[in-house]
């Protein structure tokens, strides 16, 4: 019965796989818990300080940040957070679309773009479409350090102090829930302050010391990174949700699949047993 045999082959390659993505999908799961818990750890420090810079982008200060200063735009610069590894379903397809689209809209404006990537799909997807990348880095892992940021958002930084880029975009996933991740296209400069709450209190500011100089420089490039890796932590909880989504889809469609298989593979031992049946009969009535 090679037919037989070839289905329970095929039965036993799909429960081989059916463990491996269902091991995958609990080591998604126990990931994402702490990577939640990362996320939900970074957002205090995020909030309080786009608090301040909101703050401080409205103040009458002597000094005038070029971070606070809108410029003709020449030259766009985009921060992509992506994903080192896949089988996290369409989480990167979706951000590649989301930017593929503002970067289109830029570039029918006369605009070039420059590339700082974040994760090895990011980086061989935009290879593979050409695009001018002038910073990359990846395998930061599933607990990345500030430091391991410093060097790419320094490029982008220098680049938008020097005047060869006019406006940075972040591109990252936001985190909804466990089901939902959307891909989000934030600007980063020039800092567009929110606007403030109703508030009949009256207006204040800050004491600068040394100076406004010194201290806004240091606080707005402490305010970028901040950004950037909260995003980088946030989009790490986004990919273990979609792999953790993506392997139990996997493992439900392998118990389907074997289900139908078994199903072939008795009517088509149904279907031998029948035949050697007749076959018996027939061999009886001819003697």
């Amino acid at each position: 019965m090679a037919v037989g045999k070839e289905i329970r082959n095929k039965i036993k390659i799909i429960q081989n796989t059916q463990k491996i993505t269902r091991a995958m999908e609990m080591v998604a799961a126990s990931k994402m818990r702490r990577a939640q818990d990362r996320m939900q750890a970074a957002r205090p420090y995020a909030w309080k300080i786009r608090n301040v810079v909101d703050h401080v982008a409205q103040a009458h200060v002597e000094y005038r940040h070029p971070f606070l200063v809108e410029r003709p735009v020449d030259r766009v610069g985009y921060m992509v957070i992506t994903t080192d590894r896949g089988l996290c379903g369409s989480l990167n397809v979706n951000l590649f679309r989301q930017t593929v689209g503002s970067m289109a809209d830029w570039s029918r404006q006369g605009a070039a773009i420059d590339l700082c990537l974040v994760g090895n799909k990011g980086i061989a997807f935009f290879k593979r479409l050409g695009g001018n990348i002038v910073a990359q880095t990846s395998r930061l892992g599933d607990v990345p350090l500030v430091e391991d940021l410093i060097g790419p958002v320094k490029v982008m930084l220098d680049a938008y102090y020097e005047g060869r880029i006019d406006r940075l975009f972040l591109v990252r996933n936001e985190y909804v829930n466990t089901m939902v991740q959307r891909p989000q296209v934030e600007q980063l400069l020039p800092i567009v302050a929110r606007a403030p709450a109703v508030d009949s209190s009256p207006y204040w500011d800050y004491l600068y010391e040394p100076d406004s100089k010194e201290l806004l420089n240091t606080l707005f490039d402490r305010y970028i990174t901040s950004l950037i890796y909260h995003a980088l932590v946030e989009n790490i909880a986004c990919e273990m949700a979609a792999r953790m989504i993506a392997m139990k889809s996997a493992t439900d469609n392998a118990r389907t699949l074997i289900d139908e298989l078994q199903l072939v593979y008795n009517k088509a031992r149904q279907a031998a047993i029948t035949q050697e049946l007749a076959e018996i009969v027939g061999g009886a009535a001819a003697i």
